[in-house]
């Protein structure tokens, strides 16, 4: 998939089992290591894994595999990195420690999800 398709179908996955506040980065003029972040809250610790889990799930049946995932064990926080598109499940403490989208805005590069109806 493209970046921005890639993108989009992690929005839309993630929209639909109930992550809240999905914000994305577009960091591709920041940085060499990828093209989008995409960032969001998971309303506790289990739903962080699961919601890792699934998108790991139903990329993988689209062909999409992560390079690189870490922090499933503890729940707090979910990194799963597809190459142009790395994806942060966070519990909304840890969002609030590690603000991402303060560290890599430029002031023009972020986004709120907005689901499609």
């Amino acid at each position: 998939m493209e970046p921005k398709e890639l993108k989009d179908a992690i929005c839309e996955l993630l929209d639909e089992h109930k992550a809240v506040d999905i914000t994305i980065l577009n960091v591709e003029h920041l940085t060499v290591m990828t093209d989008y972040f995409v960032v969001c809250t998971a309303k506790s610790n289990k739903q962080v894994k699961a919601l890792a889990e699934m998108l790991e799930e139903k990329l993988e049946e689209q062909g999409e595999k992560p390079n690189h995932e870490d922090g499933l064990r503890d729940g707090k926080w979910a990194v799963l990195d597809y190459g142009s598109v790395i994806v942060h499940i966070f519990n909304d403490e840890t969002r609030m420690f590690y603000c991402l989208e303060k560290l890599w805005t430029d002031g023009k590069n972020v986004e709120k999800y907005v689901p499609k109806n």
